[in-house]
């Protein structure tokens, strides 16, 4: 049986692995990153970034999803922009200092799950 409350911290990691899961795409880090210096449209930012515009909007459906980005119609576009500027710059930047005492030990690409089951 399950302790009381097991269930809700759960679903609380889910919530938090769904939002590093938004942070965990280089693509995604590259716009997230370009959106911090203001809006941009999406054919800015695959003007900017060298990346497909399917791309760039597939990233930004994810983002979008995790509440990181929103976006408002500006004509026939629609403007892009990060949600909670400051926090998330706060994250990428304890990424960056968390990366500068491991980063010799992180691997890209590294999957735990397929090296032990």
């Amino acid at each position: 049986m399950r302790e009381s409350g097991t269930d809700e911290r759960a679903e609380d990691l889910a919530v938090t692995a769904a939002l590093f899961h938004g942070l965990s795409d280089p693509s995604r880090l590259l716009i997230v990153r370009h959106l911090a210096l203001g809006e941009h449209r999406v054919v800015d930012l695959t003007a900017h970034l060298g990346l497909a515009q399917s791309t760039v909007s597939k990233h930004l459906a994810c983002l979008k999803d995790c509440g990181l980005v929103t976006s408002r119609p500006e004509g026939r576009a629609s403007m892009w922009s990060l949600n909670h500027r400051e926090p998330v710059l706060e994250v990428l930047a304890t990424a960056e200092r968390l990366l500068a005492l491991t980063g010799d030990d992180v691997t890209p690409g590294h999957d735990y799950e397929e090296r032990h089951p």
